[in-house]
């Protein structure tokens, strides 16, 4: 049986105890080493290298999170791997459990149309930063998007300049010579086109999307399929996702019917008109809708990112749709997956409760504040007090930081955030960011770290 050896603090060495002591089950053998210094968050690799002796009867070793530096030389070092646990010491249970059975999330199946709307109103240079913006955010093809009654002189000068810079595009218009335009400049998708308008298909090389000639008219989207079947070639197809409350349901309907219908052609899936036209946060709508797709097997979405409230749909989609392929694939539900997608919610925002952190607050023997959450509130402690309260305005006059302005400023921060975290339910780690998921860009760094509960380096007197 495998024999895990796991370095902490001691301030945090109890609590790691008693968490392992409670995975009963576990599958491997354990020891914790409290390696000289009371917050597990100093702890750095150099640190490590030099307090832990050798040789170690160990298969593995588990460091906190907090800890900086090279754990691939430490592993060197001792001759068995280092790594990094969970961010708390109490979710070591829900760590090795999801170790146990990890997730492949670099794999889906369903391709992201990323649409720029207004294309004719923008130059070569912001169609250009537009599709930058959103292939970082994961969209395999940039959808041109055309204007009514709008001119659109550079279209094919777009089409080009995207072809050169790598990226596969579509163009999308209800006219038929902007679709011949830019299918001669080389787009690789034309949409849409209907029972009426194939003959365009016959004009081009690209790939047609197809539609009725009204959303609800899913008899000429048979015959437009059916004529595309009979010549073999290449399509999709498109059933029209209505908005709430304006047909949804139904054109829901529509597209399980098609599959029934058609089991393996390739079927597109347009989510703007729910992430769009829906004033609810657009991260539960992907992840509906993903799932939908994942489901009916659908080849491709087409998503917007017009609306302020929808400026990270194309980043949402990307994870919906690798969380809901992995769920598909391994029969599981979309949960313990990854949690890029809770972005206002944690599944477990307060890991421990105010009895565990006055068994912390006791042990505290500096100066320098430390600051949990709870269900009653926000907890700040040190050696001579430990508050609780909700409001951080009613901690600060406690705190006597008056003459101490980068201290002060420090703790209206954490407790700020602290707050913010009590009032949503969301997890609150000292001197680190909120965890807003797939809404804000992530550091490259790996911060699946855990330390003592509340501890931190000292930053502006804190």
């Amino acid at each position: 049986m495998e024999h895990i050896v796991f370095l902490t603090g001691r301030l945090a060495e109890k609590s790691v105890v008693q968490v392992l002591e409670g995975m009963a089950n576990a599958p491997f053998t354990w020891e914790v080493r409290e390696i000289g210094l009371q917050v597990a968050a100093l702890m750095t690799a150099d640190m490590i290298r030099r307090r832990v002796a050798l040789p170690l009867n160990a298969d593995r070793i588990i460091v906190p999170g907090r800890c900086r530096g090279d754990l691939a030389a430490l592993s060197e070092h001792f001759g068995v791997p280092v790594e990094r646990g969970p961010e708390e010491a109490k979710d070591l249970p829900q760590h090795f459990g999801q170790a146990a059975r990890s997730f492949d999330l670099s794999r889906y199946s369903t391709e992201i149309f990323a649409e720029i709307v207004d294309a004719p109103r923008l130059d070569l240079d912001g169609i250009a930063a537009r599709a930058k913006l959103y292939a970082e955010q994961g969209a395999d093809v940039i959808d041109v998007g055309c204007l009514p009654d709008t001119p659109f002189p550079h279209l094919e000068d777009a089409v080009r300049m995207l072809k050169a810079g790598g990226y596969r595009v579509s163009v999308d218009s209800m006219v038929a010579d902007e679709l011949l335009r830019g299918g001669r400049a080389g787009a690789d998708y034309l949409m849409s086109l209907n029972a009426d308008t194939l003959w365009i298909a016959d004009e081009v090389s690209a790939t047609p999307i197809v539609v009725g000639r009204e959303p609800r008219d899913t008899a000429s989207l048979h015959q437009a399929i059916d004529t595309m079947l009979e010549r073999g070639r290449p399509f999709l197809a498109d059933p029209i996702l209505d908005p709430i409350p304006f047909g949804f349901a139904a054109s829901i309907a529509r597209y399980v019917a098609l599959r029934e219908r058609y089991p393996d052609i390739a079927i597109m899936l347009g989510v703007g008109n729910l992430t769009e036209l829906t004033e609810a946060d657009t991260s539960g709508i992907n992840a509906v809708l993903l799932g939908i797709a994942a489901e009916l097997n659908v080849s491709a979405v087409l998503t917007t990112s017009v609306s302020l409230h929808a400026r990270r749909a194309v980043r949402e989609a990307d994870v919906a749709r690798r969380v809901m392929h992995a769920a598909h694939d391994a029969q599981v539900l979309p949960k313990g997956i990854d949690p890029s997608l809770s972005a206002l919610h944690a599944k477990r925002p307060f890991p421990y409760d105010a009895d565990e952190i006055a068994a912390f607050a006791a042990q505290v023997r500096d100066p320098n504040f430390r600051v949990q959450v709870t269900t009653d509130g926000i907890h700040v402690y040190n050696r001579e007090m430990h508050l609780v309260d909700g409001d951080p305005f009613a901690l600060y006059p406690h705190l006597k930081l008056e003459h101490d302005g980068g201290h002060a400023f420090y703790m209206g921060v954490q407790t700020a955030r602290a707050e913010i975290a009590w009032e949503l339910g969301k997890r609150f780690d000292q001197d680190q960011p909120l965890d807003w998921g797939c809404q804000v860009d992530r550091p490259e760094e790996n911060l699946d770290v855990w330390c003592a509960p509340g501890t931190t380096r000292k930053k502006g007197g804190g």
